[in-house]
């Protein structure tokens, strides 16, 4: 099973950018992506952004992660 998380681009430095994770940061491959722009959203799979994503997508899936969290701490009450 693989898992692609959305994130936010604060900078870009050739084929890397910084994607920011919900305040976890971290250095991913743009080249697969080579449109996107700073305060644009990525899904990033395996250090690599594979796809631009609408803002409105991106908090979407961001919130449904949330709530899978959310629950997942209630049930291990």
């Amino acid at each position: 099973m693989c898992l692609a998380v959305p994130g936010l681009v604060t900078s870009i430095d050739g084929d890397y950018a910084d994607v920011d994770f919900g305040g976890v940061k971290k250095r991913v491959c743009v080249t697969l992506v080579p449109e996107v722009k700073m305060g644009e959203y990525v899904i990033v799979h395996t250090g690599y952004a594979i796809e631009r994503l609408k803002p409105e997508e991106a908090r979407k899936t961001l919130a449904l992660f949330e709530e899978m969290a959310r629950l997942a701490e209630e049930e291990a009450r």
